[in-house]
């Protein structure tokens, strides 16, 4: 596409949805221009908008053959974000915009708060329909497995620069509010295209964004205005409340506080939400218990495989109250028997992620029990994924993973596609150092079907399935067997 027509085009298509009115037509195109460094533009016919992507490929090449963006695609992505930055609505515009629908329905306003998300290509569609999904059965319900392909790797040139640069504290992380709107650099993702809207949770101002990502549907983050760390107390339920009472058509949850079991942004308190149903929220309670003083509140044990106490009431406040002596009992519960230890020299070990959700007019929080410790034999965490199971994933499992839904490296794109080919050619998988750590399980797959070319990749995919489930099942701190029941309940009376 030639470049004017590429100009043009992107000024159309900022007009048609609504992201500019038809009298920003020529502000727009001269802002296009001086972006790329042109001083003129020539009017030219366009038949039919062309979709985004091939508009920013055509701008982008244009860009790298005039020398004002390499080739690559670090560069790439902050000088299309710069583009895109110059037909993004004000904040102050999508603000007003995002308050006139929520006095309409909460549901009104994400819904245009989270289509102007993608219009702006903050949320890149095109990347996200490459990522690898698929469901898996398990005797917990339908497991959602993902290996996540829309975040781009750095490239070694990006690399190598980043390692040059002066080390910056603006902004202080990739959370902060100061994101909005900034130029980005090779270490740090541009966001002329990122809005976020203020709102109040609990006495504490806070700011809604989505994910660019994406790993659900409409997948946000909630953070806080202050760059403050991540902490699991009374305050974190009173603002995961505040927050589905805000948006009952959504969840929102928190990583825990601890590393290992926490999220990877543990300097900024953030909670991940979205309009999703997760198996963890379908898994019904299988367990009923009782705690003293909250006969109004009800609660059980949840068919999960992690460790899940579900409370539900339809006062908040109640409920956030009995969360608190959850928290606190386990906070400095051990159990030797059951390996659980509250610390050890002095190091706390247990914490909470709870996720919150309103569901038939009351409001029901999970309380999934994390614990950090490590042993010799697990140095990366006893209740994390264990080695047996690193060549399919070692990475923290974080919320969305307790929640069900698998987020795995994008490698395993790559080495499921070459462990295909060798299992049907009979090659010898330990030869190929790109999948060389697959060999046991390979062999073990192997061993239990009859694998042919039409279902080779099906039965891979559901192997992977029963690998995460089993992970899940290594991070819940009480073992799914009738004693760790018992501990389980033991552990509930306590409280």
């Amino acid at each position: 596409m030639e470049i004017n027509k590429a100009i043009k085009s992107l000024a159309l298509y900022a007009e048609n949805e609504g992201l500019t009115e038809k009298e920003d037509f020529y502000y727009i195109i001269n802002q296009i221009c001086q972006v790329l460094e042109l001083d003129s533009f020539e009017d030219c016919y366009i038949e039919e908008v062309a979709p985004l992507e091939e508009i920013l490929n055509a701008i982008l090449d244009f860009a790298i053959n005039k020398g004002i963006c390499e080739d690559s695609v670090v560069y790439r992505d902050l000088f299309d974000t710069k583009i895109m930055g110059v037909i993004t609505p004000r904040p102050s515009e999508v603000i007003k915009a995002f308050n006139a629908h929520y006095k309409n329905s909460p549901q009104e306003a994400t819904d245009y708060y989270y289509n102007l998300s993608k219009k702006t290509d903050y949320i890149r569609e095109y990347r996200i329909k490459n990522d690898v999904k698929w469901v898996t059965e398990t005797e917990y319900g339908d497991i959602d497995i993902t290996i996540n392909l829309s975040k781009p790797e750095k490239d070694p040139k990006a690399i190598a620069a980043a390692l040059k640069m002066k080390q910056s504290a603006y902004p202080k992380c990739q959370l902060c509010r100061e994101n909005e709107g900034y130029a980005g650099r090779v270490n740090h993702p541009a966001r002329q295209n990122h809005r976020i809207i203020p709102i109040e949770l609990s006495g504490s101002d806070f700011f809604l964004q989505y994910s660019p990502y994406v790993y659900y549907n409409e997948h946000c983050i909630v953070l806080n205005k202050d760059h403050i760390p991540m902490v699991i107390n009374k305050s974190a339920f009173d603002k995961l409340l505040a927050f589905v009472e805000k948006f009952p058509h959504y969840f929102v949850g928190s990583n825990a506080d601890l590393p290992i079991v926490g999220g990877s942004i543990l300097t900024h308190e953030h909670f991940q939400g979205g309009r999703y149903e997760f198996a963890m929220a379908k898994a019904p309670i299988e367990t009923k218990l009782g705690f003293d003083g909250f006969d109004d509140v009800e609660a059980g044990i949840v068919k999960w495989p992690m460790s899940v106490i579900r409370i539900a009431s339809e006062d908040k406040a109640r409920l956030s109250e009995l969360a608190d002596r959850i928290l606190n009992a386990w906070r400095g519960y051990t159990d030797e028997e059951a390996f659980i230890f509250a610390e050890t020299d002095g190091e706390p070990h247990n914490t909470i992620t709870p996720i919150a959700r309103m569901r038939n007019g009351r409001y029901e929080l999970d309380l999934v029990l994390r614990n950090n410790i490590t042993t010799k034999e697990c140095p990366l965490g006893f209740y994390h994924p264990h080695p047996e199971y690193h060549n399919i994933k070692k990475e923290n499992i974080g919320l969305i993973e307790v929640m069900g839904l698998a987020v795995l490296p994008s490698r395993l794109k790559e080495e499921m596609s070459l462990l295909r080919d060798a299992i049907l050619s009979g090659a010898d998988i330990e030869q190929d150092e790109r999948i060389a750590k697959h060999k046991a399980w390979a062999d073990k797959i192997m061993a239990e079907n009859d694998i042919n070319a039409a279902n080779c990749e099906d039965i891979l995919k559901a192997e992977i399935g029963k690998v995460f489930t089993a992970i899940l099942g290594q991070c819940g701190v009480f073992e799914r067997n009738e004693k760790g029941k018992e501990q389980f309940i033991k552990f509930a009376k306590s409280v």
